[in-house]
């Protein structure tokens, strides 16, 4: 990609080698075309979504074995898209989805690196109206908490996306709002769950990091 180099992954996930594109540092920024202005998005934080973080292969480890069958999925701030290629590899009904202009690239990227059908890709912004992309019976998200109004932002967008009966989904590495996000959902209606994993190799109990998991 210009502007841009990249390096090849391989994780286990499951039962599964993935072999991920993604960026080989986190200090990239090319942006000849304005897409980061347009966006709103920093130098600073436009090549996060290109790291494959911990947060990511949780939350892909636990779909590699969650009950989908008949779920219509979105995945949100996909970024590389390790859960969504999971997902995809079990034949869900995926839909992938994030604010980056440059994801879906990525996505399609790494849908091919593994022998998968493309995925569906939308891009969205929690703030925004996001005409066509529907609700769904499962939504899923790594680290998705990253500042302080991001759980206004995401809980209004769950909101609108998420289907009555709907479960949620999101990998915390434990950033401090975790708990923020369980009040704006039970306001909502759902009751929280949580199981705390490992996030780093090495790392000794008790875990810092959560799988939260609501359900209504």
């Amino acid at each position: 990609m210009p502007g841009y180099t990249v390096t090849i992954t391989t994780i286990r996930i499951g039962e599964r080698d993935y072999r991920i594109r993604a960026l080989s540092d986190k200090q990239q920024f090319a942006d000849e075309d304005g897409e980061a202005e347009r966006a709103g998005i920093s130098s600073a934080t436009w090549p996060i979504f290109g790291v494959l973080w911990p947060a990511g292969a949780v939350l892909a480890e636990a779909m590699s074995s969650f009950p989908v069958e008949g779920l219509r999925v979105l995945e949100i701030g996909c970024g590389l898209g390790l859960s969504s290629l999971v997902l995809q590899s079990r034949g869900a009904d995926i839909t992938a989805s994030d604010h980056h202009p440059l994801a879906g690239q990525f996505l399609a990227a790494n849908a091919i690196l593994n022998g998968l059908p493309p995925i569906a890709f939308q891009l969205a912004q929690w703030a925004g109206p996001n005409p066509g992309l529907g609700r769904f019976d499962l939504i899923i998200g790594s680290d998705v908490l990253y500042e302080r109004d991001h759980v206004e932002l995401l809980s209004g967008f769950l909101a609108e996306r998420a289907l009555p009966h709907a479960r949620i989904i999101i990998s915390d590495p434990g950033r401090g709002h975790g708990n923020a996000m369980s009040r704006a959902l039970a306001a909502q209606g759902y009751l929280c769950s949580q199981e705390r994993r490992r996030f780093e190799a090495g790392e000794t109990a008790p875990f810092r990091g959560r799988l939260l998991s609501y359900h209504r």
